[in-house]
């Protein structure tokens, strides 16, 4: 396969995970092993083109120009690869130079690592102009036209770049980074894409110290080693990376206006079905042409739930009035046989309480209103105790919350909602969920009980639906105690329309659940589409 076939073939693995950087590598790869233009007996061989820069390296030395660096002889256990014909590997002290340093004594254009712009490899415009007397101490190393810059610290971030311009007043840069200005006959543009090539970015890696600021020291750098086509060759490669390169870019933009263009259908399509949720607008959701995320279609259909757009409303429904009065008869009754403290009566909030109008026979109700709290019937562990007992239990994600110890606490179907965390403000995972079997819980969530299972799931659907920030407390540590949860607004339907709700999301959410599924596999299928077309390139001689 040759790699303009990759590129044709883009659209078929444009979805996968880093696409179009691991194309850049791939061309990077491909041009400096030798596999990406063909080759030329006639040109001269890169061994010729070495003596001539040595020749040049020692008279700089000798005219006091550059400095001497003492290279050490290249081993070949530490070279990654053979070469093709009339090529060579030598190391970097030797196909470039340092221009030396200054303090700065006058004006100058201060090149730091900010300047750089790692995407196009050039110093962006925007470089300082700095007067002497407030120089930075790193502003000492001298760049010229041509220069290859490359920043020590931090490597992996790839903030190389070519001088590519005259600067004025002229440039200085950071100690931050390694100077390369080529020898003639070395094309800037052939060392900017080796110091950007997987092989020497790995040889970097493995040459770096330090955790805080990694870096590579100059001894390293300098020392890493090139590979040297013949002058002609090097031509051709970096005219075809170029080539190649530009046709990135052009994927790249028109894969960002692809993706703009599909959110702004996406965004179309949640808004019309929030609007109207039919089964005919129920389809835009699941368009073939765009994708919306699980994740907020999870959102969409339980905010729709909660405001009565899901289900179909039966005007023959016992109002949910009705059922505050069947809640109040259940305290009074748990009351009697000394299973609840409080009141007992159910009052209704204001028709106009809540955040949006709702359907008939619906009511807003507070929280607390219509649960019943078992957050005091918690039996206190020790930490000894659960050390020995304890093994955790995990159910829905809720991680620490169940606990399985040797005697139990609870044995029913209950609602459990995050007392405490990070969760409760940026949600990742349901912070509410039923609980059932039999199952102690500690004081990371509170327990609640209701009427009956059906109303709980109802409850658990309406507490994963809306945002819990404005009853929390702390922000290091947010919490959410019994008497602020006891206040958030929940709209109450009758119950034989929650049967309905909390079976319909069931239903939309396994078709959620589907696309899921459908959008990890095809993630998979360009992956391995990609993989396997990078293989085969990477595998040619």
């Amino acid at each position: 396969m040759r790699p303009e076939v990759l590129f044709e073939k883009f659209d078929l693995f444009v979805d996968a995970p880093d696409a179009l950087a691991n194309l850049r590598e791939l061309v990077l790869e491909l041009a400096v092993t030798g596999r990406l233009v063909s080759q030329d007996a006639s040109d001269e061989p890169a061994s010729t083109l070495l003596k001539t820069v040595e020749s040049e390296r020692t008279q700089l030395v000798s005219a006091r120009r550059i400095k001497a660096r003492s290279v050490p002889p290249l081993q070949y256990d530490e070279l990654p690869f053979e070469l093709p014909p009339n090529w060579t590997w030598t190391r970097l002290a030797q196909v470039g130079y340092e221009l030396g340093q200054k303090v700065p004594d006058q004006r100058f254009t201060y090149i730091d690592v900010g300047a750089i712009d790692s995407g196009k490899g050039c110093v962006s415009d925007g470089v300082e102009i700095i007067e002497p007397h407030e120089a930075p101490s790193r502003a000492r190393k001298l760049v010229a036209r041509g220069t290859v810059i490359y920043s020590t610290v931090r490597p992996y971030l790839r903030n190389v770049a070519i001088v590519e311009r005259d600067f004025d007043p002229a440039p200085i840069a950071s100690t931050a980074f390694a100077i390369l200005h080529p020898f003639v006959g070395i094309i800037d543009r052939y060392l900017f894409y080796w110091l950007r090539s997987a092989p020497f970015t790995k040889y970097v890696l493995a040459a770096m110290k330090g955790m805080a600021y990694p870096a590579i020291n100059d001894e390293k750098f300098y020392n890493g080693f090139i590979p040297i086509p013949p002058v002609a060759e090097q031509k051709r490669i970096v005219t075809k990376v170029d080539e190649l390169m530009a046709v990135c870019d052009r994927l790249e933009g028109q894969q960002q206006e692809r993706q703009t263009r599909h959110a702004a259908l996406a965004r179309a399509s949640l808004v019309r079905f929030a609007d109207a949720p039919t089964s005919a607008n129920l389809d835009f959701l699941f368009h073939d042409a765009y994708t919306i995320e699980p994740a907020d279609l999870r959102k969409a259909i339980l905010t729709l739930a909660i405001q009565g757009k899901l289900a179909t409303q039966d005007p023959d429904d016992v109002p949910a009035t009705t059922l505050l009065n069947e809640i109040a008869l259940f305290k009074s009754a748990l009351a009697k046989e000394g299973k609840f403290r409080g009141s007992t009566s159910t009052v209704p909030m204001r028709a106009d309480a809540g955040e949006y109008e709702l359907p008939p026979n619906w009511t807003w109700v507070c929280f607390g209103e219509i649960m019943i709290n078992r957050d005091g019937e918690r039996i206190p562990v020790s930490k000894e105790e659960r050390a020995t007992k304890a093994k955790l239990y995990e159910y829905y994600g809720a991680s620490g919350v169940i606990d399985k110890i040797d005697d139990y606490l609870f044995d029913k179907p209950l609602l459990l909602i995050g007392e405490d965390g990070a969760n409760l403000v940026n949600r990742s995972t349901p912070i509410a969920f039923i609980a059932r079997g039999k199952y102690w819980v500690n004081n990371h969530a509170h327990v609640l009980d209701g009427i009956s299972e059906d109303f709980l799931k109802y409850i658990e659907l309406h507490i994963n639906a809306i945002s819990l920030e404005r009853y929390v407390t702390g922000s290091a540590q947010p919490k959410m105690n019994q008497a602020k949860m006891n206040t958030i607004p929940i709209a109450l339907p009758p119950l034989a329309e929650q049967r309905r709700i909390v079976a319909k999301v069931a239903q939309m959410t396994a078709l959620v659940d589907k696309l899921d599924t459908q959008l990890a596999a095809s993630l998979v299928t360009a992956t391995n589409l990609v993989e396997a077309a990078v293989a085969e390139l990477t595998a040619q001689a």
